[in-house]
């Protein structure tokens, strides 16, 4: 039996991944929110930040709640933002200095501001983390993280930093990475496809274009991998054609709609609900910092290879109603008495997340591209390795 592309239907698990760069629509969306809720926690640690943006064309919208003490110019931040990322130019039909900029902005309601005041949860819904060391198998530091998700993020950021160096000055600030790997019993034994796609000006030849994200981006990220684990695998760079529309000027752009590329591609679960915009008494955001820290602890401790947490919370509730954990069959470990440990060891209240990990505290634009998880250089509290010993004393 054969899938539409012709690959053999078998028990061998295609994951794919994706990511963005920081002016693809969405991302741009992201990073406006993240940069206002970091702006708002500077000046106040305990303000209650819930927002959104949309970006079309020739229009930015930020929208949502936010009760704080602290002033800001949102409108701004929010040009410095789209000047910063490259739009600044009238050939992208998105420039920083003549969008329109609204902004529909209310205080957090009383009753959530009660609810979070008595140390409930502010939200309710279902984080999720997971850990993997499968860079073992390809010889690869992945800071356990999947490869598909990994490769993609490097793809873009690589991408953007070239691009912002002035070493690809024909292309502008949208761009998108997708990647495809063959797994083998939980082992990723073969990239299938990695295709780059990048939004340049209309001047520029489409096989210079091409030849450029070959001969800079994907070759070069591709070329640390093993040559068994990349031979044969389709590399694309533009593959639909030219790409000189694009930006706002060609798909609206929604903050929290990549949800899935900022976590772990389709290597786990989704708890379906963005942490973008969210200050860390919304536990959309909280519990899935805490999830990827218990995950990544309890990988790198030796107690399983692959890990799935997920951290269930109700509305006003301060502790968790369930937590599960999913070891794939690669623990010894019963996951139950896995489960009991990690409640035992760490305060899974919204509160206790917020403290343990110091929440209040962290930038979350650099997050805002690049992914969530798995970023050794932003010294992220929840890509700490801070609980290895405890888990080890309580479960080995």
């Amino acid at each position: 039996m054969r899938d539409v592309k012709g690959f053999v239907m078998n028990s061998k698990k295609l994951f794919v991944a994706e990511s963005a760069t920081c002016g693809q629509p969405d991302k741009l969306c992201d990073l406006i929110v993240e940069t206002i809720l970091d702006r708002v926690l500077e000046d106040d640690r305990f303000a209650r930040v819930d927002l959104d943006a949309m970006a079309a064309p020739g229009l930015l919208l930020v929208a949502g709640q936010l009760t704080t003490k602290a002033y800001l110019n949102i409108q701004g931040l929010v040009r410095d933002v789209v000047d910063g990322i490259g739009y600044n130019t009238c050939a992208t039909n998105f420039e920083a200095t003549s969008i329109a900029i609204l902004t529909m902005i209310g205080e957090q309601s009383p009753e959530i501001h009660v609810v979070v005041d008595n140390k409930g949860a502010g939200n309710q819904g279902m984080g999720v983390g997971y850990a993997t060391d499968e860079g073992r198998a390809v010889g690869v530091d992945l800071d356990f993280m999947p490869l598909p998700q990994w490769l993609a993020h490097r793809l873009t950021a690589a991408l953007d930093r070239l691009r912002l160096d002035g070493k690809l000055p024909h292309l502008y600030a949208d761009g998108t990475s997708q990647i495809v790997v063959q797994y083998d019993e939980g082992v990723p034994t073969r990239l299938r496809s990695a295709v780059l796609s990048a939004h340049h000006r209309s001047d520029a030849a489409l096989e210079d274009v091409r030849r450029a994200l070959r001969e800079l981006v994907l070759d070069p990220i591709l070329g640390d991998f093993p040559e068994q684990l990349t031979s044969g695998a389709e590399v694309l760079a533009n593959p639909a054609g030219p790409f000189t529309v694009g930006g706002p000027a060609a798909d609206i752009g929604l903050s929290g709609r990549k949800g899935v590329s900022d976590a772990y591609g389709t290597a786990c679960a989704f708890g379906g609900s963005s942490p973008v915009g969210k200050d860390p008494t919304k536990t959309d955001r909280a519990s899935v910092c805490m999830a990827r820290y218990l995950a990544k602890n309890l990988v790198a401790a030796g107690i399983a290879r692959r890990a799935e947490i997920r951290l269930v919370y109700l509305l006003g509730r301060r502790d968790p109603l369930s937590v599960q954990v999913d070891t794939f069959g690669t623990s010894s470990v019963d996951e139950p008495a896995i489960a009991q440990a990690l409640a035992q060891l760490v305060d899974l209240s919204t509160p206790g997340m917020v403290e343990h990990l110091q929440l209040r505290k962290v930038r979350y634009a650099p997050t805002a591209c690049g992914g969530t998880y798995g970023r050794p250089e932003l010294d992220l509290p929840w890509e700490r390795l801070d609980l290895v010993d405890a888990l080890r004393s309580a479960l080995g």
